[in-house]
């Protein structure tokens, strides 16, 4: 099984298989629709569940020796109880720590809410933490966050720029940026989970695996392309597929290496811990790892094509390479010809072989004459008789 991965991966890199990603894109863009379309989904049914720090709001941390089954219950009366059901939201952490948000309250209100939670889960006073954070410094967060994301994009497309020289290169790049971060966004909240900090720092190095990724295949893509455009022998969708085909093996294989523990935390995280910073971070990590390594793959190299695909140089690389391919066709038409002569077999009129004239046959494109068989020699002279 591995010797034929192997054999597999090998043959894509030098090309004895090939994968028609560049002929397959409006597929690939197709399912790219169909995944913007659940993140929408998600964005507008759900909309984000945005975490205490970042809208504002009282926290209080119930530590018990076993939380009762009916917790959540337990907590809504013991706050209502206090100071009225104020949106308040109730979650598990792990298995002894029930996690009660609250709008903002002040001091007073959240001690009372303290002595009530308190006496609700019969445990002590001091066993009831309360954290308030107030919506100003929630909104200063998210303010600094969406400015760090610009920074980030536009650090991108300056260096992508530099690096690549071609802008060309720099907006496909970001484009397969923009589609995992709206498509991670959309996931996480479709699946309801809180936007803390840490989703925050998970979002930004989801966009470094998927930068990192499209820079490795833009490398090859690059490479291709520039002997493409030396040699002329292929077109330059074609140089890009195969740039796709040499870099899919390592992307996977990265991908899955990445995806699995980050995917085990997930569904220990999910089934025993409860929300958090952990389920939180990993949640964002993997969804963005997938579908950062998916768009490196079949959507940032097709739209780099799409974006080139009327460029003056692209469009007379196209010609050169039909120009070769002719060349090509006539030189095998010639051989196969010539190994029917041999054989003794049937040559079909106008071949190689039948007397007529085939131009262009090789390589170079010089002219290469045959006449058939049977036909006038060029016979060596003989040496002038001696006079006697």
């Amino acid at each position: 099984m591995n010797t034929d991965l192997a054999r597999f991966g090998n043959d894509l890199y030098t090309g004895r298989r090939s994968i028609p990603v560049i002929s397959l894109s409006k597929r690939f863009y197709a399912a790219s629709v169909v995944l913007f379309l659940v993140a929408a989904l998600g964005l507008v049914t759900q909309g984000l569940n945005l975490g205490l720090e970042f809208r504002g709001g009282s926290e209080f941390r119930v530590a018990t020796s076993s939380a009762p089954e009916d917790y959540e219950q337990t907590a809504r009366e013991a706050v209502g109880a206090a100071e009225g059901d104020r949106g308040v939201n109730v979650t598990l952490v792990g298995t002894d720590t029930v996690r009660v948000q609250t709008q903002s309250l002040g001091d007073t209100e959240a001690q009372d809410v303290r002595g009530s939670l308190a006496e609700a889960f019969g445990v002590a006073p001091d066993d009831v933490s309360a954290t308030t954070i107030g919506p100003s410094w929630g909104q200063s967060v998210s303010q600094e966050a969406l400015r760090a994301l610009a920074i980030f994009l536009v650090g991108v497309v300056v260096m992508l720029s530099i690096y690549f020289r071609n802008w060309k290169m720099a907006a496909a790049a970001l484009f397969a940026l923009a589609h995992d971060l709206f498509i991670t966004v959309g996931i996480y909240a479709l699946v309801g989970f809180e936007v803390s900090p840490a989703t925050l720092i998970g979002f930004l190095t989801v966009l470094g695996y998927s930068l990192y990724d499209t820079v490795v295949v833009f490398d090859k893509v690059r490479e291709n392309t520039n002997e493409a455009f030396r040699t002329g022998r292929v077109t330059f969708a074609q140089a890009a597929n195969l740039a796709v085909n040499q870099t899919i093996v390592r992307s996977i294989n990265t991908t899955v290496i990445g995806a699995l523990p980050i995917a085990a935390v997930l569904v220990v995280g999910s089934l025993f811990l409860g929300p958090g910073v952990l389920l939180d971070l990993t949640l964002v990590l993997f969804v963005g790892l997938v579908v950062g390594a998916y768009s490196s793959l079949f959507i940032a190299t097709p739209f780099l094509v799409t974006l080139r695909r009327n460029d003056p140089q692209v469009l007379e690389l196209a010609k050169r390479a039909r120009t070769w391919e002719e060349r090509v066709e006539k030189r095998d038409a010639l051989e196969s010809a010539q190994a029917a002569e041999r054989a003794g077999e049937p040559v079909p009129a106008g071949a190689a072989g039948t007397g007529e004239r085939t131009e262009g046959s090789t390589v170079t494109g010089r002219s290469v004459h045959q006449y058939a068989r049977g036909g006038p020699r060029n016979q060596p002279k003989r040496p002038p008789k001696s006079k006697r």
